[in-house]
């Protein structure tokens, strides 16, 4: 059967679990105002750069990509050729 609660029922809390009670408000109504102090000092930062690229900038970027790829490709064509003759001298010597 379900016990009935009313002014005269009673409960126990040790003073440990006070403690704790209070550690754990203390820690979040500070954490609260830290945060507010960190808003408002956020309010009053510099707007921050705006980030938009140019259409110069944006033609200098994929130019650079560009080159940056066609430079892989003859460095890679150049590998490749020289692995060919290594293994041409290597067949040679068989």
């Amino acid at each position: 059967m379900a016990k009935e609660l009313n002014e005269n029922t009673g409960f126990t809390v040790s003073i440990k679990t006070l403690l704790a009670i209070g550690a754990g408000m203390v820690t979040i109504i500070s954490m609260w105002f830290v945060l507010q102090a960190d808003i408002e000092e956020a309010k009053l930062l510099p707007e921050p750069p705006s980030p938009d690229v140019t259409r110069m900038e944006f033609d200098m970027k994929d130019q650079n990509i560009r080159l940056s790829i066609e430079n892989t490709e003859k460095s890679v064509d150049e590998i490749k050729t020289n692995i060919r003759r290594m293994e041409d001298k290597i067949d040679d010597l068989k």
